[in-house]
């Protein structure tokens, strides 16, 4: 049994996606249908711009969406990957894209809406105001006790559950900083604050919710066809509108990825395909699911080898 894993945010580098475009004209049609309904050539961006401009979350966000669904189109061109694919799901914006692939957003409708997303989360809080930090070698309940440390009256929370040794805390940078100390006072092996441009994954992030919650509900949502892991429950659900309210949810809230691959795993998930850029989720579900295997899709070679 299969899981199909979409990336999030980080994974992005400049020219992904290329090679599976000029191999698969249906993973070229995928980059033209987000370019249609951005009004702009973000696949220019992604091929040939500059880095700096690719990493900014409004950018990020559809890009990688549109890598995962091209690598997706051409592993549909060389067989058929849903058959023993029993879940999909996604870290993050990749919940989107795994909605997407699975039928229940249409690629146009997911674009703009994460477009939308990443300008709302970057303008919900100050530049230089919030923080990520990620805390190495402690698992969840030691990292949500740090946050609850370092709080003191400021936002400080776990935003990401990403394998039982690495958990991100966001909040207010002062908080998050405080997290840091308190964190390797703890005996954590590392606690790095973070490249990012915004607090993602906190209360901080409310007024992005709310202007996805406005955002969602205009957009048609189908039930998807397989469930979907998600990043609030970490379980599957198919309803649409539960869909629709978890994903609104999603932005406050902490990605439980952890506990969703454990969750598939539970459920006689024996191998999971990442699905676009990167190699990241990959790593995480074998630190999770040691006995899971795993396979990275994103270049023309690897779908061949997918089917070979």
């Amino acid at each position: 049994m299969r899981a199909l894993v979409f990336p999030g945010q980080g994974a992005q580098t400049i020219g992904m996606g290329r090679a599976l475009a000029d191999a698969y004209p249906a993973a070229r049609a995928v980059f033209d249908e987000v370019d249609d309904a951005l009004s702009e050539p973000l696949s220019r961006l992604i091929w040939e711009g500059e880095a700096e401009t690719l990493t900014l979350t409004q950018n990020a966000q559809p890009a990688l969406m549109a890598t995962s669904l091209a690598a997706l189109r051409a592993l549909e061109s060389a067989g058929d990957p849903w058959a023993g694919t029993a879940f999909v799901a996604g870290h993050s914006l990749g919940e989107y894209s795994a909605l997407a692939a699975a039928g229940a957003l249409s690629i146009a409708d997911c674009a703009r809406l994460l477009r939308l997303r990443g300008q709302a989360m970057q303008a919900a809080v100050p530049v230089g105001q919030g923080a990520m930090a990620a805390l190495l070698g402690l698992g969840f309940d030691a990292a949500t006790a740090v946050a609850a440390k370092a709080a003191q009256g400021q936002v400080c929370q776990a935003a990401n559950d990403n394998d039982p040794a690495q958990v991100v805390v966001s909040g207010h940078r002062a908080a998050v900083e405080r997290a840091v100390d308190i964190a390797k006072a703890k005996g954590a092996k590392r606690a790095i604050l973070l490249p990012v441009s915004a607090p993602f994954h906190c209360a901080l992030m409310q007024p992005a919710a709310d202007a996805m919650a406005t955002a969602l509900a205009a957009v048609t949502l189908r039930a998807p066809r397989v469930p979907v892991i998600t990043n609030v429950t970490a379980a599957p659900e198919a309803d649409p509108a539960m869909l629709r309210t978890l994903l609104v949810t999603q932005i406050t809230h902490s990605v439980r990825w952890r506990e969703g691959v454990a969750a598939m795993a539970a459920s006689g998930v024996t191998e999971a395909w990442e699905i676009g850029a990167g190699k990241a989720l990959s790593g995480m579900v074998r630190r999770i699911a040691p006995d899971m295997a795993t396979r990275a899709i994103g270049t023309p070679e690897d779908v061949a080898a997918a089917f070979a």
